[in-house]
């Protein structure tokens, strides 16, 4: 059985929470990240664990596949605590914030682990997630620390 990739489009605040949800644990690397500012477009290749497929059944494998997360109609992107000339180091995501500006403008604030942001400002939310190719297995799942 063919399993069908997953795409996700967020257009709304409620939408960006469950592409969020779904990117929980991904890892991307600083060099797959790309501003392409006179498209006002900027991408994220990211390595996605599969929680939705780990959820389905307790004998189902640990998997990772390759996604896309594209933001459209970018004004600008920021970051702090990224390093970005250490091109191979990667990013631990956590989540997606997203605050309305007075100017009526998103901000999406894209966290990793150890305080890294990036910070992307559009005009309107309108942000998809687009699995790549095949998954593959994993011998790790992520685990989180209890407080």
């Amino acid at each position: 059985m063919k399993v069908k990739n997953l795409k996700l489009i967020a257009r709304t605040e409620e939408d960006l929470r469950v592409v969020s949800a779904h990117l929980q644990d991904s890892i991307v690397k600083i060099s797959d990240t790309a501003n392409l500012k006179n498209n006002k477009i900027f991408l994220m290749q990211l390595n996605r664990f599969m929680w939705e497929d780990v959820e389905k059944g307790v004998f189902r494998k640990n998997k990772r596949i390759r996604t896309v997360l594209k933001f459209e109609n970018v004004v600008k992107v920021s970051s702090k605590n990224i390093i970005h000339s250490n091109k191979d180091k990667f990013l631990d995501f956590l989540t997606i914030e997203t605050i309305k500006m007075p100017d009526n403008n998103y901000e999406m604030r894209i966290l990793f682990a150890g305080n890294s942001i990036i910070k992307v400002t559009t005009e309107v939310i309108e942000v998809t997630l687009d699995d790549q190719g095949q998954a593959w297995s994993t011998k790790n799942m992520p685990k989180h620390m209890e407080m």
